[in-house]
């Protein structure tokens, strides 16, 4: 015989079943609710601005010119701007190899830039501009102090400017260092010919396309010299040494080294 269920006996759980439903609707209306009411009051506060811009890597430039250059502002929104954007607005610079822009917690926004290491001077009448590993020029206002790599004297064209920079790449740090200036003095017999001011008081004569290699081999030269006596270093053929008291009189070398690989154990 079939079993005979009471509506009245199901109506308790029927009405169970109708007030979860409720309340889960409510539940998720009310999340809702809150959750858009949070993002309007976020969007609405401080806590939605950009409060703070960090700039990380610069040494050619002021921070404040990076900061003007991304277009960001104190007070801006954090999520009205796109870091691509930002980063090709950064990145057209002649000096800037590359940049990335990040979110930084709620309201701060870091700008880390990577810029072309520089490489020397540019001798321009009374001024000195920078010059860029990549052979960029940076113009400079004012005096400028040379700190960071030698004055290029004589190098008005590029071609002949980019050529030595490609061998001052090859130097090794404690060579670039010691080295004061570089003129270029173009020749009949040479047109890459140049005079290079050592720090040490030394000159040396080179021609740019071997210098790189050659001058290398700079701090063994001078360490068989006499430490007391200043002179001229050639390398343009061979490697020798003439003492400025000997060039300004009577020219006197003396080979002090034919090539690095004559130098066995």
């Amino acid at each position: 015989m079939e079993k005979i269920i009471d509506i009245e006996d199901r109506i308790p759980t029927l009405k169970e079943r109708r007030r979860r439903r409720t309340n889960k609707k409510f539940s998720i209306l009310l999340f809702l609710f809150v959750t858009t009411l949070l993002i309007v009051l976020y969007f609405q506060s401080t806590y939605s601005q950009i409060q703070k811009i960090t700039i990380e890597g610069e040494k050619l430039v002021p921070k404040q010119l990076y900061i003007e250059e991304s277009t960001l502002k104190i007070g801006d929104s954090m999520w009205s701007f796109n870091e691509s954007k930002i980063e090709n607005l950064i990145t057209h610079n002649a000096w800037v190899e590359s940049v990335k822009v990040q979110r930084k917690w709620l309201t701060s926004v870091h700008i880390q830039v990577n810029e072309f290491k520089q490489i020397g001077y540019l001798e321009d009448g009374d001024f000195l501009h920078i010059i860029l590993e990549n052979g960029q020029i940076i113009k400079t206002d004012g005096q400028v102090i040379p700190k960071d790599g030698p004055i290029f004297t004589g190098f008005d064209s590029e071609k002949v400017r980019l050529r030595m920079i490609k061998e001052l790449k090859n130097l090794d740090s404690e060579v670039l260092t010691g080295i004061s200036q570089i003129k270029y003095t173009p020749s009949e017999n040479d047109a890459y010919s140049i005079q290079v001011y050592m720090n040490d008081g030394n000159e040396v004569k080179a021609i740019i396309p071997s210098f790189g290699e050659k001058m290398n081999f700079y701090p063994s030269i001078v360490s068989q010299l006499n430490p007391e006596v200043k002179g001229i270093v050639d390398l343009e053929v061979g490697t020798f040494f003439r003492p400025f008291v000997d060039v300004y009189n009577v020219p006197v070398e003396e080979e002090v080294l034919e090539n690095e690989e004559d130098e066995t154990p």
